[in-house]
């Protein structure tokens, strides 16, 4: 039983964002999902930490950066950090707005370059309780890696060589609770074994330590 559960159309930049957002009826909490450069919230990977979130009574909102339209006219809009970090602050603050999501404690899960905007909007939003980076390129935000106060676990395959030389470079320089867990025989898309159910549940381990959710 959800008490949202919806396709919504976010308004950000004279545009709109395409989302989809579904609370648990006894959600306390909601994760945003930013996804990474040519993904989108149909991401398999993202869509399955998705569905084990919400079994563990959380929101979930996995939505589009980009439109159709940006994503396709310039590469490299992918890429841009203070874009995809202030486009993510906008729809934090809408989620915020929203009567569903009332009382809510909010939390980021952020993959590839999705990581990076989720930090840089972290940085500038004192609602982020904590985040979560799989795969991520968080050295992609290095101005502000020092102002990040929420709990931080960034999540990297052990195969994955040189995003795991990024994730140490970010590491050193956060300030506020940190994890850096390396799965092992793991590759940068987690598709080896369970790689991927252990992504989920190390999320789930996270988030439930630092937003206080009741399972």
């Amino acid at each position: 039983m959800d008490r949202f559960n919806e396709i919504v159309k976010i308004p950000v930049d004279n545009k709109l964002l395409e989302g989809e957002l579904i609370i648990p009826e006894k959600a306390e909490s909601v994760i945003i999902f930013c996804h990474g450069s040519g993904s989108s919230r149909f991401s398999p990977r993202n869509r399955a930490v998705a569905s084990k979130l919400r079994e563990h009574n959380f929101g979930t909102l996995l939505f589009d950066l980009l439109t159709k339209e940006e994503d396709a006219a310039d590469y490299y809009t992918r890429f841009n950090i203070q874009l995809l970090g202030n486009r993510l602050i906008d729809v934090t603050k809408w989620l915020d707005n929203l009567l569903h999501a009332d009382h809510c404690k909010l939390g980021y899960f952020g993959a590839s370059t999705g990581a990076a905007a989720a930090l840089s909007a972290a940085a500038a939003l004192p609602q982020i309780h904590a985040i979560v980076s799989r795969g991520g390129r968080p050295d992609l935000a290095a101005d502000v890696l020092s102002k990040i106060t929420a709990p931080t676990l960034l999540i990297v395959g052990s195969l994955d060589h040189d995003v795991i030389a990024c994730n140490r470079f970010a590491y050193e320089r956060l300030q506020g609770p940190k994890k850096l867990l390396i799965i092992e025989g793991a590759g940068h898309l987690f598709e080896e074994g369970n790689a991927m159910d252990k992504v989920a549940e190390d999320a789930v381990r996270w988030f439930n330590l630092y937003l206080q959710v009741r399972t």
